[in-house]
């Protein structure tokens, strides 16, 4: 169904009744992070022991968030006015649909999530302008498949033209044995001629203290939250075929900077994240 701001409330797919508040999420975490309200004290608690470990994922985290909008109004720069957005997370100030619809009112936007908590906030998270319009789609990366064949998605997203394709600090949470890269390439194949991929990717490469990097790694483990950072070259393998954009792989603070002091004050080690946008060719 659709409300009187343009945005679509997936009616057939209801919140889970298995909220499982007691288990962490890496979404409500990032929550955390960001400095959000919308997470629970098993949340908070994981987070707060991954804090302890390395204070700087905080700030990182809101780094990773404005490359996003950087990398958004880039892309509707382009002329891209369609966005499939894979792992969106809870709704925080900049959004997606906000930075692209910033440049262009028109701009359509599908988000794709598999947090129920988030599914719970979609009607805030849709606020769209009343030119443009936003859905929210409640699947898991790894079911290309229905994320792309689904409703929502042939409603919003018209595959002859250009889509920026965005998994923002999401493969780290997605383990080699369900080949990440493999299921990338699935999106990327369907994606036309002059579409943009938006991507970030958590890095152990940034960070000066190996046994710190590690010892991250086993908080979100030992919170049941699998984690599995990534070197820039394996980064870099993700935009295979495409044609990366300057300045390349580069931390996410270093994606071409618009001025923010937030930014400039973070040295490399405190992003922790690589960031690229690239084209798929003509």
């Amino acid at each position: 169904m659709e409300d009187a701001s343009g945005s679509e409330w997936p009616g057939d797919h209801a919140p889970s009744v298995d909220l499982r508040t007691d288990v962490p999420h890496s979404a409500r975490m990032y929550d955390f992070y960001l400095g959000g309200k919308d997470n629970f004290a098993a949340d908070r608690e994981a987070a707060a022991k991954v804090l302890e470990i390395f204070p700087d994922v905080a700030p990182g985290a809101r780094a990773n968030r404005r490359f996003l909008g950087r990398a958004v109004r880039f892309a509707a720069g382009l002329g891209i006015r369609q966005y499939v957005d894979i792992g969106t997370g809870i709704p925080a100030a900049g959004n997606t649909h906000e930075a692209a619809q910033s440049v262009a009112p028109e701009s359509r936007i599908v988000y794709v999530d598999n947090d129920p908590i988030v599914l719970t906030h979609a009607r805030a998270l849709l606020s769209s302008t009343p030119e443009g319009r936003t859905a929210y789609l409640d699947a898991d990366f790894r079911d290309h498949g229905r994320i792309l064949s689904a409703p929502e998605t042939a409603e919003l997203i018209d595959f002859t033209q250009p889509v920026a394709l965005l998994t923002v600090a999401l493969l780290h949470f997605v383990p080699d044995g369900d080949d990440p890269g493999g299921v990338l390439e699935r999106y990327k194949a369907v994606m036309p001629p002059r579409s943009v991929m938006i991507f970030s990717h958590a890095t152990t490469d940034l960070v000066d203290d190996s046994d710190e990097s590690q010892a991250v790694v086993r908080a979100y483990s030992g919170a049941g939250v699998g984690l599995t950072p990534r070197s820039r070259d394996r980064v870099t393998e993700f935009f295979t075929g495409w044609d990366l954009l300057d300045p390349g792989v580069v931390p996410v603070t270093d994606w071409r900077p618009d001025g923010n002091p937030d930014d400039a004050a973070l040295k490399a080690s405190q992003a922790g994240a690589f960031g690229g946008v690239a084209i798929k060719p003509a």
